[in-house]
């Protein structure tokens, strides 16, 4: 497990001594980048974390935090909230002034819903020059949804495309991945004549294939105009239904399609070997583990590119939904410098690669190149990845709409609705 040299140079600091980025602070420090002063304090530093303490996020993140604690002095009080309670909890805490000094989700949510809140993290970065090693696409991306500022840090890295098993690949007499959509649909027609069902879906997810499908007709600012202004009558919807209801007419999607309730068709459908392919993060070999086991042969790529009806928008399979969770800091904390200094400690060096490990994640330090052999397979989509999608491509961007999307969505795949039927459909919903 590789630590880099800096890392701990910067980030053992002793007590009573500032040094300049990762590990600056002194025990109890109330120093700030832009003032450079330390001063002993016994305030506590509070960190809301979106993990549980059980889950081994979690586990690695403690360990991360009780080294920082060790090495620095600073008192650290973690309080796992889990996903329901950090997403609904910490917004009120944050309104009350509740005592809050670092907090993490993921990358949108942070500098989206909680966008208020967040310190400038410039000049704590430069000064420990963060970006030698950081991710550069994905610091680029807390740049972008933080307005053009670094206001977050990613960690536990995440990219969402199609993971598929390559020894039902294999079966088939498949030899290379598709990246166009014609090839796609030969891929589908040659795991069908080995008698295997080419694709599964699930209402948690179904949003994210139609959201990709569009993006890659058109790209995400089309899709956000459609689904804000009501344009379901746009050519490229049309489109894109046709591709599905072909998909759906041809007997490519699981029979189960119009009524699994995630995570029936992670779970019961890909783990098992029933299906060959399911759009999802690189988030679920881990979540499936226990059903796939560790040989899993795992496979990914990235959603294919549409040319046929494309705009001049279109974007290809160098578009992804990537990013990551991040950590933020409290705009009113007083403990800034010592904020950034345990995030340093949780995304860098060898915690970055624990918290890899006993995730199966990504990790965030590229100087960590040693991936978990469950998520290998996504390396090479995460790093050809140059355009960055939000979630599910804008699809969901209009709260109101979201559920007669996927409703209308999942008929198309289960070939209870056709493709004009959709779109009367939506058109219908959104007068």
């Amino acid at each position: 497990m590789k630590k880099k040299v800096i890392s701990a140079l910067l980030c053992a600091a002793m007590v009573g001594t500032m040094l300049a980025g990762c590990g600056g602070s002194t025990g109890g420090s109330g120093s700030t980048a832009a003032s450079g002063d330390a001063k002993v304090s016994d305030d506590t530093l509070v960190y809301w974390s979106m993990w549980e303490a059980t889950e081994p996020q979690g586990k690695a993140i403690q360990e991360a935090v009780d080294a920082y604690s060790e090495e620095s002095g600073v008192k650290v009080d973690v309080q796992f909230k889990g996903r329901t309670g950090q997403r609904e909890g910490l917004q009120a805490a944050l309104d009350a002034g509740t005592h809050i000094d670092l907090f993490d989700e993921d990358i949108d949510r942070v500098n989206g819903s909680w966008g208020t809140y967040l310190a400038d993290l410039e000049d704590y970065a430069k000064a420990a020059d963060y970006e030698a090693t950081a991710n550069a696409g994905l610091i680029s991306a807390c740049r972008d949804s933080g307005g053009g500022t670094l206001k977050s840090i990613p960690y536990q890295p995440n990219v969402f495309a199609f993971f598929y098993n390559k020894d039902l690949f294999d079966q088939a007499g498949i030899k290379d991945v598709p990246t166009t959509w014609d090839e796609f649909l030969s891929v589908c027609q040659q795991l069908k004549d080995a008698g295997i069902t080419p694709i599964t879906c699930d209402d948690a997810y179904a949003d994210c294939m139609i959201g990709y499908h569009l993006g890659r007709l058109a790209g995400e600012d089309k899709v956000k105009e459609i689904v804000a202004d009501g344009k379901w009558d746009d050519p490229v919807v049309l489109q894109m239904a046709q591709d599905y209801q072909e998909l759906a007419d041809k007997g490519y999607f699981s029979e189960n399609v119009g009524s699994n309730v995630w995570p029936a068709g992670q779970n019961s459908e890909l783990a098992l070997g029933e299906v060959a392919m399911y759009l999802n993060g690189s988030w679920l070999p881990n979540e499936v583990v226990d059903t796939a086991g560790e040989d899993f042969n795992w496979g990914c790529f990235s959603y294919p590119a549409v040319t046929k009806g494309a705009t001049d928008t279109a974007t290809g399979t160098e578009a992804a939904n990537y990013g990551a969770q991040v950590l933020a800091v409290n705009k009113d904390s007083k403990l800034g410098q010592e904020a950034f200094d345990l995030i340093c400690k949780i995304t860098q060096g060898e915690f970055d690669q624990k918290l890899a490990d006993e995730s199966n994640g990504i990790p965030a330090d590229t100087t960590n190149t040693e991936w978990p052999k469950l998520v290998e397979c996504a390396k090479p989509v995460m790093e050809s990845c140059t355009t960055r999608y939000t979630w599910a491509v804008g699809i969901e961007s209009n709260d109101d709409m979201t559920p007669i999307i996927k409703e209308n969505f999942i008929k198309l795949m289960a070939g209870t609705l056709d493709a004009d039927g959709f779109v009367k459909a939506m058109t219908d919903a959104s007068k």
